[in-house]
């Protein structure tokens, strides 16, 4: 499996689907990274993510999916299952 990471908050419910689709897909490994307790982290991440401000943001690999609704459209494309394989 690719390695997984995830910009997420402590209170976040898409965050939470978006680990609950991933662990169906099988990952069972998620770099999570909180910016509401890092503030250079949040600049990290919109630079990384050409400033988006929402999480989760979420990276396969070197590849940016996005948020939650990305990674479902991508899931329903069939799409996620390739990236995560990788």
């Amino acid at each position: 499996m690719a390695k997984v990471l995830m910009y997420s908050t402590a209170v976040c419910p898409y965050c939470i689907r978006a680990e609950q689709l991933l662990a169906k897909k099988g990952v069972e490994d998620i770099e999570k990274i909180r910016i509401d307790i890092d503030q250079d982290r949040f600049a990290e991440m919109m630079q990384r993510t050409n400033g988006r401000r929402t999480v989760p943001q979420i990276f396969i690999g070197d590849t940016h999916v996005g948020g939650y609704d990305d990674m479902v459209e991508l899931d329903m494309d069939g799409e996620l299952m390739p990236l995560l394989e990788a």
